[in-house]
């Protein structure tokens, strides 16, 4: 990184999982680094769902390096999740043509729940396999699966945690940290957020201001999506040896079912 800009740069690691994501400062100069990040961030950028891409520049041994500005602000709290914004922006990102139109130049497939339910047997290993919480999980996602078909697949980000949001100090909203971006069913995304963050009561409020209703058909595969994701979870968890947390979204399995 340090030969792209000066020495009088000070140049940081932005911590996260993959270890490719830098800070850059010099005086009020300030930037956001990250390394081989996807092309579909350049239409992020232009459609306002993530902070500003300043430029892109290719280096000597093939990476891509990205620069986006760097926003004082804050990551939203989970008891920040119930406000209209966060309605307005998913909906946005959901209804985005261009959005839509890069995943799929990007050679991005939709996600059918039956490539996603043998993803999930194929991850789970045979001691999580013997968990009653487990194979009721299971069972129900194939009970279910003729059920859940949706014919409108969207842009989905598929990790919509209250740590991805960021809300800049001039009150702009953004949703970032793409990697795991798809093409799917916007249940995806819809459960994950109404069933870790808003109580069930205000589930109709909530996507009413998103700008659907809450159908049972629509309850059914949030269920269904949140069910396997906790799945992929369990596992994450127990590859990382994070017991308590493995153990937590075992837990969670039974409430849920």
């Amino acid at each position: 990184m340090e030969h792209l800009f000066g020495h009088d740069w000070e140049i940081v690691p932005a911590g996260g999982a993959t270890g490719e994501a830098f800070y850059a400062q010099h005086e009020e100069q300030r930037l956001f680094l990250k390394r081989n990040s996807s092309p579909f961030l350049a239409v992020l950028s232009a459609e306002g769902i993530v902070p500003k891409l300043v430029w892109t520049k290719r280096m000597e041994n093939g990476d891509v390096i990205t620069a986006q500005q760097w926003l004082n602000g804050r990551e939203l709290k989970a008891s920040d999740m119930n406000q209209e914004s966060i309605a307005k922006l998913l909906k946005k990102i959901h209804s985005s043509k261009p959005l839509l139109g890069m995943l799929t130049r990007l050679g991005k497939s939709p996600l059918q729940p039956e490539t996603l339910l043998h993803m999930v047997e194929e991850e789970l290993d045979s001691d999580l396999k013997q968990k009653r919480a487990v194979i009721q999980s299971i069972e129900f996602l194939k009970r279910e699966i003729a059920n859940i078909q949706c014919e409108e697949m969207t842009v989905c980000h598929c990790d919509v945690n209250h740590n991805n949001w960021l809300l800049s100090e001039n009150n702009q909203l953004y949703l970032i940290d793409w990697d795991g971006a798809m093409i799917a069913d916007p249940a995806i995304d819809l459960g994950m957020l109404l069933y870790w963050y808003i109580p069930k009561e205000e589930w109709p409020n909530w996507v009413e201001r998103y700008g659907i209703e809450l159908t049972d058909d629509l309850m059914l595969r949030m269920k269904w999506y949140v069910i396997a994701q906790t799945l992929t979870s369990i596992q994450w968890h127990k590859s990382k040896l994070r017991y308590q947390e493995m153990d937590k979204w075992i837990f969670y399995l039974d409430e849920l079912l």
